[in-house]
């Protein structure tokens, strides 16, 4: 009895997860430019990530300790790999979308660039 309550928390789990990367997927379609995509695309796929991987944990508990592992690696890796792609964007000079009212990395990209250019 108690096996089956797991599963089915855990079948909750991955559906959940299989709609925030859906989410994910849709909004890399429907936002105006790269750094809403990169939002979008990175917050759904790491939380809809994380919760198929709890909820296969769930299902499958002698996966448990690599389940836990890939999703520590996920909470690290797809955050970083956002802000580089981002700050990548950014420098190359990738244009905002038009209705964008604040650029807050303006700024600190002047102050970062001019040290840059300094030091070569």
């Amino acid at each position: 009895m108690e096996n089956s309550i797991l599963e089915i928390i855990g079948a909750v789990l991955v559906l959940l997860g299989s709609v925030f990367l859906f989410l994910g997927a849709l909004g890399l379609v429907r936002m105006p430019d790269v750094f809403n995509r990169i939002q979008a695309g990175t917050k759904a796929s790491t939380l809809g990530t994380m919760l198929s991987l709890l909820g296969l944990a769930l299902i499958t508990p002698a996966w448990w300790g690599k389940l836990v592992l890939l999703i520590i690696f996920i909470m690290i890796t797809n955050p970083v790999s956002s802000h580089v792609l981002a700050r990548a964007s950014y420098c190359i000079k990738v244009p905002m979308f038009k209705k964008t009212v604040v650029d807050q990395y303006e700024k600190d990209a002047e102050k970062l660039f001019k040290k840059e250019t300094n030091n070569e």
